[in-house]
């Protein structure tokens, strides 16, 4: 594949800032030119449902500090969209028609917010979040008593949720699904999450469906539900998913996977597309895990940074399998949860330690007598031992996972 002098990373979040930096610390020495259209250097998303979104900060987690891609002659370019891709020429193309050689590409062009293709849909007052302009403007229309209704309870729209009811607004949550996070925890402890927000004053609004979204004077006044009913509304956030874009790999003629949700770009175990000099990474990347002997495709912040920091060095040669457990966290009230691996939860086998009526607790789920994945909930001593079971598919039986030691279990 000859001779690497010079990397273009396309997209400006979290993969792809990590990426370039990674480059500058393995001690690459060549051009590294980084396109994205968004207006700031990379940050990472969490803050934005969290942090910000609550008042506790007004600016994201940053990838690298301000002057650290001038000082590390790293070319980075917001603002600028990427409108083509020539396999065969080794370039890309940007939106002001200038042409970007490549002796190594990576495609971080993440995800954005899917609509709701419903009556309505285009008023004004319908909001996502996937921007710190979009945080800092919910942020802004938090107060007391307006009323705040959320379309989708997922990971997103509890954490608007709970954010919402901080700030005093009264929050309805609307889902198709009989209960909060279902698809990710199955019933018995998506019930906990359910139980905390009404706890906390969350309405919700669930096994029902969105019709339509109807305005007064051209803004968002309500929301319209399949079961005939219509739910008032000041401020409308639309939470139903993200869908990775895929229109630049699509259009070149890169190999895309139908057999992830909402497809993917096709990466072998080392993150490489079906193009040899074209790596993805982070949302769009379907990769082939080996520890899972299929794809997968985690839209989570930390396999944004951490493929983002392995496809490094295979850009530069190596060819190291990514084999990172996925990794996630999210805080909601008094509740702070971190999971660790891939499970169903619905076909999986649920083991509990500890009290769920409390929210202090460790689930795990099993097959076959092996840890796929674990999550602990306002517990936090056992995260190297967590990890430990989940990367090795440890054997136990759920009597040790309830009761044993959990380091000895993982050693």
């Amino acid at each position: 594949m000859g001779a690497v002098h010079r990397i273009v990373v396309v997209g400006t979040g979290l993969a792809g800032g990590t990426a370039a930096g990674t480059l500058r610390d393995k001690g690459f020495d060549g051009e590294i030119v980084v396109i994205g259209q968004g207006p700031h250097r990379p940050y990472a998303l969490p803050p934005l449902s969290k942090a910000i979104l609550l008042g506790e900060a007004d600016e994201p987690d940053w990838v690298h500090d301000e002057g650290y891609y001038a000082e590390h002659d790293i070319d980075l370019r917001t603002n600028t969209e990427v409108r083509e891709l020539h396999l065969g020429e080794r370039a890309v193309v940007d939106s002001a028609g200038e042409h970007h050689r490549y002796d190594r590409l990576v495609l971080a062009t993440g995800s954005a917010p899917r609509a709701l293709p419903i009556p309505g849909g285009d008023l004004p007052g319908l909001r996502t979040l996937r921007t710190l302009e979009n945080s800092l403007d919910l942020r802004a229309a938090l107060a007391p008593g307006v009323k705040v209704v959320i379309v989708g309870a997922g990971w997103i729209g509890c954490e608007v949720a709970a954010a919402a009811r901080k700030h005093g607004a009264d929050v309805t949550v609307i889902d198709p699904l009989p209960l909060p996070l279902h698809k990710t925890l199955g019933d018995t402890v998506a019930e906990v999450f359910r139980d905390l927000h009404e706890a906390n004053g969350v309405t919700w609004r669930l096994g029902t469906g969105v019709d339509a979204f109807t305005g007064d004077e051209g803004v968002v006044k309500a929301v319209h539900l399949s079961d005939g009913t219509a739910v008032p509304a000041d401020v409308v956030v639309v939470g139903v998913g993200a869908a990775p874009r895929l229109e630049l790999a699509k259009a070149a003629g890169l190999e895309l996977s139908d057999s992830v949700p909402g497809s993917g770009i096709d990466v072998d175990a080392s993150l490489r597309t079906s193009a040899p000099d074209v790596f993805a990474v982070g949302d769009v990347a379907a990769h082939f895990h080996p520890r899972y002997g299929r794809r997968v495709r985690v839209e989570h912040w930390a396999n944004a940074k951490d493929q983002g920091e392995h496809v490094a060095g295979n850009l530069l040669g190596d060819a190291e399998p990514y084999t990172k457990s996925p990794y996630f966290y999210s805080d909601q009230y008094d509740l702070g949860m971190e999971v660790r691996g891939l499970a169903n939860p619905f076909t999986d086998e649920l083991v509990v330690r500890g009290d769920l009526k409390s929210r202090e607790f460790t689930a795990f789920w099993t097959r076959g007598g092996r840890v796929l994945a674990a999550m602990n909930v306002n517990q936090w001593d056992d995260g190297e031992a967590l990890q430990a079971l989940v990367d090795r598919q440890v054997r136990a039986s759920a009597e040790e996972l309830r009761t044993a030691d959990l380091a000895n279990l993982a050693s």
